[in-house]
């Protein structure tokens, strides 16, 4: 059963490190929901890089459609869903984006296409054709050939949510789960269990 005593980010990093060993793909992929002017929610899943007391980092380009939603709308959430485990942890916080050295270091850790792609993609935009991205690609490629310096585009960064409620939510015989909220308080976490 889970334990209301624990620290919620020390419990999430035991069921991410069990996750790791026994997702077959992404254990490190969360759901990222967002919700625009009108009020419309939008979800994505996005991939974890990093997290800890300062929150759950991910990277992207600013100028997509979750780039815009975060500047009108700061208030995110995040869901994690291991199917082998029969474990979730859905989480809400805020969200803002990482120093640029921390941003520049994780874009230099990627490979050479993958840089080069983060120049090359219009994320969210029309796309006519494949062709029309695999210039924009040789574009790029002409442009930074030296695979050891492309420089991070100032519309790709990191973001980072910090949290402000995470639940832990275990699978149990007949339904009756297991389920444990955290909510960040004035004086730190504050846990209670919730029926299933």
């Amino acid at each position: 059963m889970l334990d209301k005593n624990k620290d919620p980010l020390s419990l999430f990093k035991e069921w991410f490190d069990l996750a790791k060993k026994n997702e077959v793909n992404d254990p490190n992929a969360m759901n990222l929901a967002t919700v625009d002017t009108k009020y419309k929610p939008h979800s994505r899943m996005v991939l974890l890089k990093d997290f800890s007391n300062r929150g759950f980092v991910f990277y992207t380009n600013l100028n997509s459609n979750k780039g815009v939603q975060f500047k009108e709308n700061p208030n995110v959430a995040l869901n994690f869903h291991w199917k082998s485990l029969q474990r979730q942890i859905r989480i809400e916080g805020t969200i803002s984006q990482v120093e640029d050295n921390i941003a520049d270091d994780y874009y230099n850790s990627r490979g050479y296409l993958s840089r080069i792609g983060a120049w090359a993609s219009k994320q969210s935009s029309l796309l006519n054709s494949r062709e029309e991205l695999e210039k924009l690609i040789q574009e790029f490629k002409i442009k930074y050939p030296d695979e050891d310096n492309v420089p991070r585009p100032n519309f790709w960064t990191g973001l980072v949510v910090l949290p402000n409620l995470i639940e832990f939510w275990q699978d149990m015989p007949h339904r009756i789960h297991d389920r444990l909220v955290f909510e960040r308080k004035e004086n730190g976490w504050v846990s209670r269990k919730l029926f299933p």
